[in-house]
């Protein structure tokens, strides 16, 4: 049974290859959903997936790639929109 978490990552996190990163990370654990860059300059991330594979996720955020620095990541469950069917970033 798949979940859906929606999680505000802060810290520098924009310019620094995070959005590519975490497609990578979603998409070696079979999670749905996006990342997108958000104007304050934070980064927004809609997971999809199993509780195991989610917690894990959310560890390797934490974490981020190399050249990021997270200072905090908020995760809360949110109602599973229907339409997506593999991880991506959104622009715009």
């Amino acid at each position: 049974m798949s979940k859906s978490l929606q999680i505000r990552i802060r810290g520098e996190v924009q310019g620094v290859g995070f959005r590519h990163w975490t497609v990578q990370q979603a998409r070696l654990l079979g999670i749905r959903g996006y990342v997108r860059n958000l104007p304050e300059g934070s980064v927004e991330v809609l997971a999809i997936g199993n509780s195991q594979a989610l917690n894990q996720f959310c560890e390797i955020l934490r974490q981020g790639p190399m050249l990021a620095q997270v200072d905090t990541l908020d995760a809360k469950e949110v109602p599973e929109p229907p339409y997506f069917d593999t991880f991506r970033i959104l622009y715009g």
